[in-house]
């Protein structure tokens, strides 16, 4: 493949990459005045990055045809579907972020930049073929990550935040690459075509070693139960636009990439590494569910819930199926407008001086003078339980289903009745809006842009959001098709 066409393949990196750079010199040049010009600017290139990679997903690109620079880089439905996700989840970070670090006095040129570069980083963690692509893509969008996580100077959690982030973020780098090292060594390739073939014969001790070590590394990435111990304090101690993008962009990518490594590098050995799966996934679906029901604080809860429902979605990556990955992936569009939605409500939880408000106890009798907001997160709440007629059951219901189909039945039926001990936790988050005494601490007024992306949100996992559910599993059936599609 001539450099021409790879040059192509790849535009949406470009375009991402010199809007970087420049939005970079711009904002050294006109200092930290005009950094909400600079998070415009940064919508507009992500969205313009998704416009490029639309018709990709559209056609079902798959094959030959989407491999750029010798196979390391992977252009093909997959990894848009993923791109989309992620590009929409980024633009809308920044379009609630303004208003939260203005308060702050702390919106500064470089939050724009740090996100566009993290979506960079993400793109090429979705497409990489290689296992240097996806170390590279990997650290460019952590490096990304570790900056945002401490962006607001002036507090500690946010400083504390960031320092916890980046030692294990470190340590989980660290983990991937002795795996990555350990394939390397069994297999003489780091293509995930060659490593492919090299399995298709056979997997010995040490290759089976680097599986695990790879799959454990990618395990800190999705916050998977035994590796998820970072989470609830990140999220709590990052600045919670931040934590918005955390729980979205960065959760589609980790997953999309363990996708792409499990199904496409590991696919011949899926009986190796389909027990580990599963057991990250059931011990997700139950540390995440019985972690939250002690928790006070509704990032901290969110985050578990978050550890949960990566759980659910693991149900479809076992079944190793392109049924269980177009599942996986109908579970993960609504998993991001659930948790943006959710995160959104967060930041419009406020009191009268406009200060943030995180207990769950100050959420008391908040349907009595915030109605349209009490009613938004109670569908969010109801979504995440998974509870009919919201658009979340219907996220549950095709990974079950893709379980089933795979012989995988006392795992589906194990993950349902998981599920219940979840609903508990969401289902008290309502009762103490509608139920409790009115704690009249949530008075503060909301910005334009907090309502508008909470409106759509909600839209989309209302029942109506089951009108999309034709379109969405055509869009899911041609991106899981692609993993499976010999390059």
């Amino acid at each position: 493949m001539d450099f021409a066409t790879s040059f192509r393949l790849i535009a949406p990196e470009m375009l991402l990459s010199i809007q970087g750079l420049v939005l970079l010199l711009i904002g050294a040049w006109v200092g930290d005045k005009h950094a909400r010009l600079l998070s415009i600017l940064a919508v507009v290139a992500l969205v313009g990055a998704a416009v490029l990679v639309a018709p990709a997903l559209c056609a079902g690109a798959s094959g030959p045809d989407t491999l750029a620079f010798g196979g390391q880089f992977r252009a093909d439905a997959f990894a848009s579907f993923a791109k989309l996700l992620i590009y929409g989840t980024a633009a809308a970070t920044l379009m609630i972020s303004p208003a939260f670090f203005d308060r702050y006095g702390a919106m500064r040129a470089e939050y724009p930049v740090l996100i566009l570069f993290a979506a960079l980083g993400m793109g090429m963690m979705v497409s990489a073929g290689d296992l240097i692509t996806l170390y590279i893509g990997l650290e460019l969008n952590s490096l990304a990550a570790y900056v945002l996580a401490a962006f607001l100077r002036t507090d500690e959690r946010s400083a504390e935040a960031g320092l916890k982030y980046f030692v294990l973020g470190a340590l989980a780098s660290g983990i991937l690459l002795f795996g990555m090292s350990l394939v390397y060594g069994f297999t003489g390739t780091t293509s995930f075509g060659g490593i492919n073939a090299a399995l298709a014969g056979g997997m010995g001790t040490g290759a089976l070693f680097g599986v695990v070590f790879v799959l454990a590394g990618l395990a800190f990435k999705i916050s998977a139960v035994p590796f998820h111990m970072w989470t609830p304090d990140v999220y709590e101690g990052a600045p919670t636009p931040v934590t918005t993008f955390f729980a979205t962009a960065p959760k589609v990518a980790a997953l999309a990439l363990t996708m792409r490594v499990a199904l496409d590098a590991f696919g011949p050995q899926a009986n190796a590494w389909r027990q580990i799966v599963i057991f990250a996934a059931l011990a997700s679906i139950v540390v995440g569910a019985l972690g939250a029901i002690g928790q006070a604080n509704i990032k901290r809860l969110l985050a578990y819930s978050s550890i949960n429902n990566v759980g659910f979605m693991l149900i479809g990556l076992a079944a190793a199926t392109p049924q269980g990955a177009s599942a996986m992936l109908v579970y993960l569009a609504i998993y991001a407008a659930m948790t943006l939605g959710g995160f959104v409500a967060v930041l419009m939880l406020k009191d009268a001086e406009g200060n943030q408000v995180e207990d769950i106890s100050d959420l008391a009798g908040l349907s009595q003078h915030r109605k349209v907001l009490s009613a938004c997160i109670a569908m969010i709440m109801f979504s995440l339980a998974g509870i009919p007629p919201l658009f979340g059951f219907w996220g549950k219901f095709v990974v079950f289903q893709a379980a089933v189909e795979a012989n995988l039945v006392a795992l589906a039926a194990i993950g349902i009745a998981a599920s219940v001990i979840g609903a508990f936790y969401y289902i008290k988050i309502v009762k103490i809006m509608y139920f409790d005494e009115p704690a009249n601490r949530i008075t503060g007024k909301s910005d334009w842009a907090h309502q508008a992306i909470l409106a759509l949100c909600a839209l989309f996992i209302s029942p109506l959001g089951y009108l999309l559910t034709v379109w969405l599993g055509d869009l899911t059936g041609k991106a899981a098709a692609a993993l499976f599609v010999a390059a």
